[in-house]
């Protein structure tokens, strides 16, 4: 995308201006928009927004589940496939890897065709990916059959703040907190489940894991009618006007809104902090996911109490995703929020170093609290811009770039787990990457906008 053209979820911005804005000094005395307020929109049928919240949930519910479902039966997966360490260490690593692929192109996907659309084939991707892995024979074909579902979780990850803003730009904070907590608990659901289903279904991983290919299928109906619908207002590009000779360039608030849109967000220290924020908070995420159960296990704990403590670590995000995000969006600046999240991961972390067997439930609980920092930053990126386009980019740039910051973490545990012999080595890295995380996170919490620093 060129400087010269504007991603825009604003249709009044390709029809000429009635009247001109106010410019030069008059601008300056406007000062910025509030960090809240929304672009013009199309208005949009109540019946329309009814469905979009039933859509987002539903589609949240699926976004977790093709995860959490292989870290309960990690160890029966690794023995059917002969996987080593390092090859699962990778296959947890495969997540993060999908998402900042597949989350790069999701712009682009979305200006072509719609970001409703661009939702409805990923559920369709999830729901095939997760039909066709159980029926893989070797590894590479099982990472394959991965990484289409995790490829349709991508696209959805990175458009779910889109949708919001879209359908609900005055109640971001809240209609986030819905979907939040709806992705919690699908993760939650997932991860408690999965094993009882297996052995209720004779033991065997692979039907444990194909079964939530019909959760994801159900989802995939209400965004049938979303694909086409152009109610609110689409994603599309339009041509900054150029000034006429001899001007300056016009109304300097609407030069300092629109720069979000046209400059190149790699300039923004906000979006980088955010991405990298992103990025760490999701390594311990994916650790979490994908070898907490393992831990446990190590430590003499049985299979179908290990997916019961993972399931408490991410049903903990079902009320506080709720909770958090609309107490973030009154924040002026969600620095303190990062600094508790981040004492809650220390602790749970330092719990399973010294002794997981000796509390599992309290370390559960405790990560549990931690991992609602996914929340807090989907919150953050809706809020470090003005415009519905500056949070596609936004979206796009901070989920993308961390999800390839978190991509080495999960390899990297497992390869310490394998040379060490333990899970001392491994986690104690877990506990040092709470320190960046931190410091990022106080640093995109701040009162900023992306407009303000392109």
């Amino acid at each position: 995308m060129r400087d010269d053209e504007a991603l825009t979820l604003d249709p009044e911005a390709t029809r000429p201006a009635a009247s001109s804005p106010p410019s030069g000094r008059a601008a300056e005395t406007a000062g910025p928009e509030p960090s809240g307020t929304a672009a013009p929109q199309a208005a949009v049928a109540p019946w329309v927004r009814r469905l979009v919240v039933v859509a987002l949930v539903l589609a949240a519910v699926n976004l977790r589940p093709a995860i959490t479902s292989l870290g309960a039966l990690l160890k029966e997966v690794r023995d059917g496939l002969g996987m080593s360490g390092t090859t699962a260490g990778l296959l947890t690593s495969v997540p993060a890897a999908c998402f900042a692929l597949f989350g790069f192109a999701a712009p682009r996907l979305a200006r072509r065709h719609g970001p409703g659309a661009v939702v409805l084939a990923g559920m369709v991707a999830i729901t095939a990916g997760l039909l066709l892995r159980p029926l893989a024979g070797t590894t590479p074909v099982f990472l394959a059959a991965s990484a289409l579902a995790l490829a349709g979780i991508a696209v959805s990850n990175v458009l779910m703040p889109v949708i919001v803003k879209r359908y609900f730009p005055d109640r971001v904070g809240t209609v986030t907190g819905v979907y939040s907590m709806a992705l919690s608990l699908g993760t939650a659901v997932a991860a408690a489940v999965t094993v009882p289903l297996t052995d209720a279904m004779g033991g065997s991983w692979r039907l444990g894991l194909g079964v939530w290919a019909i959760l994801a299928a159900v989802a995939v109906i209400p965004w049938l009618p979303l694909a086409r619908d152009r109610s609110a207002t689409p994603v599309h590009r339009v041509r900054r006007p150029q000034p006429a000779a001899g001007e300056q360039g016009g109304d300097q608030a609407a030069d300092r809104q629109d720069s979000g849109e046209h400059g190149s967000i790699v300039r923004s220290r906000t979006a980088w902090m955010l991405a990298c924020f992103f990025g760490l908070q999701g390594t311990a995420a994916y650790v979490t996911m994908g070898w907490m159960p393992q831990i446990f296990r190590d430590a003499g704990i049985s299979a179908d109490k290990a997916g019961v403590l993972l399931a408490v670590t991410m049903v903990m995000g079902v009320p506080l995703s709720f909770v958090l995000p609309p107490l973030a969006a009154r924040m002026r600046s969600q620095g303190p929020i990062v600094v508790v999240l981040g004492a809650f991961q220390i602790a749970g972390f330092a719990g399973l170093w010294a002794a997981p067997a000796a509390a599992p439930w309290i370390w559960a609980l405790l990560l549990g609290v931690a991992n609602c920092a996914f929340p807090l930053v989907l919150t953050m990126i809706g809020m470090r811009s003005r415009t519905g386009g500056g949070v596609v980019r936004l979206s796009a740039f901070a989920q993308s770039t961390g999800y390839l910051i978190s991509i080495p973490g999960p390899i990297l545990v497992g390869t310490l787990n394998q040379v060490s012999g333990g899970w001392g080595v491994p986690v104690a890295l877990m506990l040092a990457l709470v320190v960046p995380q931190v410091v990022c996170g106080v640093l995109a919490g701040r009162n900023r906008h992306i407009e303000d620093e392109l």
